[in-house]
This record gives C-alpha cells, structure tokens and sequence, in this order.
C-alpha cells in the first residue's frame, strides 16, 4: 500500500487527537464518514497504525525523574543480548530500550519518581542483570521537546 495525500492527513489527524470522530474527520477531510472510516480501516490493516494510546502527564502520576541510561553488555553473544532483552521487557520502570552502535550496546528511557527511586531501580533492578558489564546515566533537566508525532512529509 502506498500512502497518499489524505491518508497522510489522515495519519497526521489521529497523531493529533486519536479520539477524533470518523465524523470529525470526514468534516476536516471533506470526505464521507465512511470514506474515512474505510481509509482508517486500511491503514490499521496494512500496518500503517499499530496501536491506540493515553498519553498521560508524568508529574499528574509523580513519575517526573527522566534519566537515560547507557549499558554495557560484557559480552555480545547471542545468549546474553536475548537473556538481557527479556529481562529489560520485565522492568516496568523502563519505557524505551534501544540496540545501539558505539561505546555501550543499548540505550534505556527509565521514569520514577525521584532520584531515591531511581537508585532504588538501578542497585534493586538493573543491575542485578547479571550480563551487564557497565552503565552510565544522565537525568534529564528539561523536556525541550517531546512528542510521538511521525512527520510524513
């Protein structure tokens, strides 16, 4: 499937307000709502959009300490990547976890709520993975910019 100009506005709508109407969107479109209805349909189908979610504020739930973390694994076989992979999936506390290139192997988003949780996570959690070779984190001081949106241009 190759996308065109409405299903981009399309996509680019619901990464807007994912809770817009067909209605809503047939109006901003001006097409029919079932027009709409089945576009959004066929982009869901051929994997364009994978998922409906809340975004929720970190600070409303008292989850405002940001840091990222690098890892280093102390060996790249195949055995400690999976065995380290399926543990991170466990640790709700991460909510990115990334394979990179450079000086450490993989990139983790971790969110708590201070820097007491955060210690907590890494001397409780993370590093009890027994593959780790090292880590090193950086907490965030300000959010510049944050957003899901995917430009389609």
């Amino acid at each position: 499937m190759v996308l065109d100009a409405i299903d981009k506005n399309i996509l680019n709508l619901l990464q807007e307000d994912s809770k817009q109407t067909t209605k809503a969107l047939s109006n901003q479109l001006n097409l029919s709502v079932t027009a709409v209805y089945e576009r959004i349909r066929k982009l869901e189908s051929n994997g364009f959009i994978t998922n409906y979610v809340a975004l929720i504020s970190k600070e409303k739930i008292n989850r405002g300490f940001v840091t990222f973390c690098h890892v280093k694994l102390i060996q790249h076989t195949q055995d400690y990547v999976m065995k380290f992979e399926k543990e991170i999936a466990q640790l709700p506390e991460i909510l990115e976890c990334y394979h990179v290139s450079g000086d450490y192997d993989y990139l983790i988003k971790v969110i708590v709520k201070d820097m007491k949780a955060f210690r907590k996570f890494m001397v409780e959690k993370l590093t009890t993975i027994n593959h780790i070779g090292s880590t090193h984190s950086m907490f965030v001081i300000n959010e510049v910019k944050q957003t899901h949106a995917i430009n389609l241009d």
